[in-house]
């Protein structure tokens, strides 16, 4: 695949945050997505296929939610999340996509990434954590390191949740009044609302260095969580289905002769689920 930049420039700016989805049909729509995600999962496990789902945004955007609908749908032993963090020592120490390379998914499995490499283009940079000289190589770097996924046969799907300040400030109140929310709630949240102009440039530079052909960034209206829900799950299974054969794995015949002699199953039945017609 080429990593040639893509033409289509994305700017946080032209977001409409102000879409919505529908109450009444939200449900149904998440039941067929969460459907069709494990229609995803058995191809990709039954063909050897994998992919990387990277979810960066604001804080309190609605990633975590996001990734809870997704689990939801899916068998763990062939879906992990990893939920990032500053890195510990060792990795510190090591080249910063180190860690990520050796959490990326095996073959026939999914990954999600609770933020991402992007760390070092984005928090190292604004909070001047790392030398300017070594986040603007990162943008080569990361380019590189994603073709060599998309490279490798991995599906890449990277989403960005934008949220308006105000959203963002409404929500961490309810964080803070609920006790099941609160713990996600940190002094940094409120700290890096005050460095919100920096992250803007931090991201529109992100997007114009980093979107590619191979591995482009969606961008997701935030300000309802049930839309973004819907649209990243959304760009997740058009992603992943993309020319995947989806339909179910056939069935071992050793499986069929003992299900036959040990069930009650029609000749016809047998006939039908071992892909035999007259």
């Amino acid at each position: 695949m080429s990593s040639r930049k893509s033409a289509k420039k994305l700017r946080l700016a032209d977001v409409d945050l102000s879409l919505r989805h529908p109450a009444k049909a939200y449900e149904e729509k998440l039941r067929q997505l969460q459907h069709k995600l494990m229609e995803i999962q058995l191809a990709y496990l039954f063909q050897g296929r994998s992919a990387a789902i990277v979810l960066v945004g604001w804080d309190a955007a609605g990633k975590g939610g996001t990734i809870r609908r997704i689990s939801a749908a899916l068998d763990p032993r062939s879906f992990k999340v990893w939920p990032i963090g500053p890195p510990r020592a060792y990795y510190r120490d090591r080249h910063f996509l180190l860690r990520f390379m050796e959490r990326l998914p095996p073959r026939g499995a999914i990954t999600a990434f609770d933020r991402s490499w992007y760390g070092r283009v984005l928090v190292e940079r604004v909070e001047k954590l790392t030398p300017e000289e070594r986040w603007r190589a990162a943008f080569r770097e990361i380019v590189d390191f994603e073709r060599s996924i998309t490279d490798n046969g991995t599906r890449l799907v990277k989403l960005f949740f934008h949220i308006s300040q105000e959203e963002q400030l409404i929500r961490f109140e309810d964080r803070l009044k609920n006790p099941l929310k609160r713990w996600k709630l940190t002094y940094e949240d409120f700290r890096n609302r005050g460095n919100w102009d920096a992250y803007n440039q931090a991201i529109y530079e992100m997007f114009q260095k980093t979107s590619t052909d191979a591995a482009p960034w969606t961008l997701i209206s935030a300000n309802c969580k049930r839309h973004a829900r819907i649209t990243a799950i959304q760009a997740v299974v058009d992603c992943l289905a993309k020319d995947v054969d989806l339909s179910p794995p056939p069935i071992e015949p050793e499986v069929l002769s003992a299900a036959q002699q040990h069930l009650n199953i029609a000749s016809e039945l047998v006939d039908s689920l071992a892909g035999r017609t007259e």
